[in-house]
């Protein structure tokens, strides 16, 4: 069947299904796109123990494995006549899964856990399409065993994108696996082409025709399970090795990372009669390949910048072949590995690859550096737009050693700018009706300019052009001209809020806005200004000379900012791209005066000023969302969570969890009515 039909038919399944939701079926191929994310995981126990394999990591150790199985099976031959066989196959890099079935149907799928007990991730695992959702004439109740893995291309493909985007590349294909079936949201399983190889059994309710591994594996092959195309099954000791030396061959060349060969007995009967310890079976071990190194000359290193504005420094080699593939560049990760490594241009290093995939600097070969070389520095300002950087931790500042991120801070960097825009033409931020996501892509690819937060302010002045735009109709280039129009009067809170400053989201743009009444006012603050409650923490000396003061702070209100926090969004306040980005807002129109803001008066006035609040159960007067918006512009902060630093807790019907643990932290909490009358006393 072709793409396209399968995907016709697809399409009727999903139609059909929407016409007759009561007939549904969790085992439905339209499943594989992923559903609804799930809440949380449930830890269910196994069946039968998944227990873990002994690893060896020589010829000496695999022969003398092969051996006491001989022993202790009586010989070649076991003490019933028996042939001792034993099974070679791929070990794949991925995560362990038992997959159960009854009266030939999936039922779920549990990680090894430990051992005893696992979590159900079956929402991921009906994404995979190599894992069949129905079986015809299997037992009534069959657990197949295997490993979950992202197969080579893909994982490719993902790091690319990840390293596109700034953000550091998964260490190897099996952590990325794990993450991926540990996500909530299935939809992410589904993206992934997660791919599936079988291997083992669980709980089988018949034992007839399964009485060997590699009779399994052909019953399992035939009922749709994908399996290792390298299995052998060898008679000896020789047959093992030459197993072992195949495989090693052949690795590289398959889709899917391996790090080894498990070796099984072949005969079930024979595997009950060795038994198992309590962590592993005896009658299974793995041979782990070595990880395979080579020195090559580092030529130069690049300092990519993401979509978050992460700077991370990749090396460009020269070319070495590796582990089956030629290797040109590796991540160096962060610039505090770079300094741990003290490397140098020009420097003959040492490269492994992790995991089999991902090329990696391993370590200098100091005796071998050049006259010349010169250590790799990383950059003062933003390679993209000059803009300053932020290091993190703080402390890596003393220490550039446990430096883990630098990041540009400006959140027009061109590097960052279509994630920024989409953020901040969003429904929770400057709401601006009709420039979703598409819209935008749609603009950019035209020739029209939008790469600036002010180019949106400027597309009336191509309305001809916009039009020529495909699906841009009349109406809905007027209907975005006009939200673009109503977004200028947002103020000032908003507007901080969907510009993706480093440190400043929604709740702190809020607080920042019924401070300063507007931005000059937040330009011509002190630092100390900005977050007035970590000043009073500080000691009486660095107060001092922060503010020149030897009393506490007067009027401590809250900015949402703190001491490490602070200093970043003040000096990207003062940085020359953010002055160009506000000067460009204001010329266009854009409101630049808060309409949340309080005088210190108003807001100590409000019993609410300065309380941390938690809203909680169903209120009836009262949408949570307003509600919290209305204790915000009287100086409270509203939270999602108590904990020991709650002040209050405001509790509707149907109060949970919260109310619960508020009670148990003898935290204040008041019912609708008191609330109420709360805010009728306050002068608004």
């Amino acid at each position: 069947m072709s793409d396209r039909e399968f995907d016709a038919l697809l399409s009727e399944l999903v139609e059909l299904e929407a016409e007759h939701p009561d007939l549904h079926d969790p085992n439905s191929p339209t499943q594989r796109v992923g559903g609804e994310p799930i809440e949380g995981f449930i830890t269910l126990d196994h069946s039968v123990p998944m227990l873990s394999i002994d690893n060896t990591y020589n010829e000496a150790e695999v022969r003398a494995w092969v051996e006491r199985m001989q022993k202790n099976l009586g010989g070649s031959d076991d003490l019933f006549g028996n042939k001792i066989r034993f099974v070679c196959e791929p070990k794949i890099d991925g995560v362990a899964l038992s997959i159960r079935y009854e009266d030939g149907s999936f039922v779920r799928a549990l990680t090894r856990g430990d051992g005893q007990r696992g979590d159900d991730v079956s929402h991921a695992v009906r994404t995979i399409r190599s894992i069949p959702l129905t079986i015809e004439q299997a037992p009534d109740v069959l657990e197949v065993r295997g490993e979950v893995f992202i197969p080579l291309d893909v994982f490719e493909r993902i790091n690319e994108q990840r390293e596109a985007d700034g953000d550091e590349p998964f260490m190897n294909p099996r952590n990325a696996c794990a993450g991926t079936l540990k996500n909530l949201d299935p939809k992410i399983a589904a993206s992934r082409n997660l791919g599936f190889l079988a291997h083992g059994r669980g709980e089988i309710s018949q034992t007839k025709g399964f009485d060997s591994h590699s009779s399994f594996i052909e019953t399992i092959k035939a009922f749709g399970f994908p399996v290792a195309e390298s299995i052998e099954v060898v008679d000896d000791l020789d047959g093992v090795l030459q197993a072992i030396e195949h495989i090693d061959h052949a690795r590289h060349t398959l889709p899917y990372a391996t790090d080894g060969v498990v070796i099984r007995v072949d005969s079930f009967a024979q595997q009950d009669q060795l038994g198992t310890t309590s962590k592993s079976p005896r009658w299974c071990i793995a041979y782990k390949f070595p990880a395979e190194r080579k020195p090559t000359r580092l030529l130069a290193v690049e300092h990519q910048v993401g979509k978050t504005g992460k700077i991370t420094p990749r090396a460009t080699l020269e070319p070495v072949l590796l582990a089956g593939t030629t290797v040109s560049h590796a991540t160096l990760h962060n610039y505090g590995m770079v300094r741990q490594r003290d490397l140098h241009t020009g420097d003959l290093v040492e490269v492994e690859k992790a995991g089999e995939i991902i090329p990696q600097v391993i370590r200098v070969i100091e005796n071998e550096r050049p006259k010349k070389a010169q250590p790799v520095t990383p950059p003062e300002h933003c390679p993209a737009c000059g803009a300053p950087l932020e290091i993190e931790p703080p402390e890596a500042i003393d220490d550039p050693m446990l430096e883990t991120t630098r990041r540009c801070i400006n959140p027009e960097c061109p590097a960052q700018i279509r994630e920024k825009l989409v953020w901040f033409a969003g429904r929770k931020q400057m709401d601006i009706d009709g420039l979703g996501e598409s819209t935008i892509d749609a603009i950019r690819a035209s020739e029209i300019p939008l790469n600036h937060f002010a180019d949106i302010y400027t597309l009336h002045a191509h309305k001809d052009a916009l039009l020529e735009i495909e699906r841009m109709g009349e109406k809905k280039v007027e209907n975005l001209l006009s939200g673009i129009e109503d977004s200028k009067s947002r103020g000032l809170g908003r507007l901080l809020g969907s510009m993706g400053i480093r440190h400043v989201g929604t709740s702190t743009a809020k607080s920042l806005a019924r401070v300063f009444p507007d931005l000059n006012a937040m330009m011509d603050a002190e630092l100390w200004q900005l977050m007035p409650m970590a000043v009073n923490r500080m000691s009486q000396t660095k107060r001092e000379e922060l503010t020149g003061s030897k009393g506490k702070v007067d009027n401590e209100y809250e900015t949402g900012l703190g001491a490490d926090t602070a200093p970043v969004f003040h000096a990207y306040l003062h940085s020359d791209a953010a002055k160009e980005t506000f000067e460009a807002l204001r010329m266009l129109g854009v409101d630049l005066t808060s309409t949340d803001y309080m005088d210190a008066g108003a807001a100590s006035a409000s019993p609410f000023s300065g309380k941390t609040i938690v809203l909680t159960g169903t209120l009836e007067s009262f949408a949570r969302p307003d509600l919290a918006e209305l204790l915000e512009s009287f100086g409270a902060k509203v939270t999602g969570s108590v904990s020991k630093n709650t002040d209050l807790v405001i509790a509707g019907e149907k109060a949970g969890s919260k109310l619960s643990k508020a009670e148990s932290l003898g935290i204040e909490v008041w019912n609708e009515e008191k609330l109420t009358k709360a805010l009728a006393q306050i002068d608004r």
